[in-house]
């Protein structure tokens, strides 16, 4: 297989993603302390994806300790 910089190109490329294989040596994959579902987490996994990188980082933040949520009166 042809190096493809992303899963999205290996399969334009040869109709499947079974060979491809992210980058994780990469100086661009760095853990992200952005908290799970919000949109600074979403950038991050969408630039991953663009680079060719692993989805998940081993130190990406796991919980949601140390945040404060805005919390809604009720009316």
């Amino acid at each position: 297989m042809q190096k493809v910089s992303n899963v999205f190109e290996a399969i334009l490329k040869y109709g499947h993603d079974e060979d491809f294989a992210p980058a994780a040596e990469s100086a661009d994959f760095r853990p992200t302390d952005a908290p799970a579902g919000s949109q600074a987490k979403i950038d991050v996994l969408r630039r991953r994806v663009e680079l060719g990188l692993p989805l998940w980082h081993e130190e990406d933040r796991h919980d949601y300790s140390g945040l404060t949520g805005a919390v809604r009166p009720r009316d």
